[in-house]
């Protein structure tokens, strides 16, 4: 994410985004299958981590865990985790080849550009290990725009997703789709999709 006005936001926002996050997190079946797919002590990405609390869940189960997110203010926040390794970084700052067992994109790269999608797909493939797990959240829908806090969001449809993934070369294995409100407050029909790389 790079879009000044979505980070000033999250920047803003951060400790609210948190206390919504717990709770959410604390029950996500998604998450936990995730975690329960990877192998132990595996090291996992957690991309666009926000307040950290998935990144608390994944180190809490033993996994090593690296966190990304463009928000200063989110990531002072996932640093306090135990087992956290926390950096402010873009997803254009993803690099390298084979280096995760995981990778956990949780409603964040629906926030890039549509243009930079497929090249941040590209570059998350080649960060996974052969057989890694990547799971992707995003909001379905068409167009882009911003929300009423100033978000940007870029929407796909379920078929556009898949020929995304699939051509970035994962494999999905399963998806949960659900009606959620972000922090604006705004329904949304919300899709978390677990592949295989």
């Amino acid at each position: 994410m790079s879009d000044p006005e979505t980070i000033a936001v999250y920047d803003r926002r951060a400790a609210d985004y948190a206390a919504r996050n717990e709770r959410y997190v604390r029950r996500d079946p998604q998450l936990a299958a995730f975690i329960a797919a990877c192998p132990p002590g595996g090291r996992v990405l957690d991309l666009g981590c926000g307040p950290g609390t998935s990144s608390a869940r994944m180190a809490e189960a033993g996994l090593r865990v690296d966190a990304t997110d463009a928000s200063a203010e989110m990531i002072a926040l996932a640093a306090r985790a135990p087992g956290v390794t926390a950096r402010q970084a873009t997803f254009d700052q993803i690099e390298g080849t084979d280096i995760y067992d995981g990778i956990w994109a949780g409603f964040c790269l629906l926030h890039a550009p549509r243009s930079d999608f497929p090249r941040h797909l590209t570059a998350l493939r080649q960060a996974l290990k052969p057989g890694g797990q990547f799971a992707i959240g995003m909001k379905l829908g068409e167009g882009e725009a911003r929300d009423q806090i100033g978000r940007h969001y870029t929407y796909y449809t379920h078929e556009a997703l898949m020929d995304h993934l699939s051509t970035a070369g994962f494999t999905p294995a399963s998806e949960t789709r659900e009606q959620g409100k972000g922090l604006d407050g705004s329904p949304a029909d919300l899709i978390t999709v677990i592949c295989n790389g």
